[in-house]
């Protein structure tokens, strides 16, 4: 998956929308303001962060070794709710969007009730 095509799968969900906060790089994908993406598109270290429930992170560390790694930049106590995945091939394109659906689904479930709902299209 390029980047585009992964910034494009974001941009599909519900309100999602690209923002810098950090400058040029990482490119982030929030909805409602939270970060579920962060695209770092250098083609010499190409790789995405992505926001995950503990359990999910636990996962796909054990499932992809050395290619699905702790949210890098991160300190240790918000490590367990963010996988870098580093974009070498290894994780299947298919697996990578359903990593971003959880990456959305975790962002979305610090919001309201009724946003989530609304988010959700319930």
């Amino acid at each position: 998956m390029t980047a585009d095509e992964m910034i494009s799968y974001c941009l599909t969900k519900r309100e999602a929308y690209v923002d810098y906060p950090f400058g040029e790089v990482p490119i982030c994908v929030r909805v409602r303001g939270k970060i579920f993406a962060q695209l770092y598109p250098d083609p010499h270290d190409f790789k995405v962060t992505l926001k995950c429930d503990p359990m999910f992170a636990d996962f796909y560390r054990q499932q992809y070794p050395g290619t699905v790694v702790r949210g890098y930049f991160c300190p240790p106590v918000q490590q367990p709710y963010w996988n870098t995945v580093i974009l070498n091939g290894v994780v299947p394109d298919e697996e990578l969007r359903t990593m971003i659906d959880y990456a959305y689904d975790a962002a979305i479930s610090r919001l309201p009730k009724r946003v989530q709902r609304e988010l959700k299209g319930n």
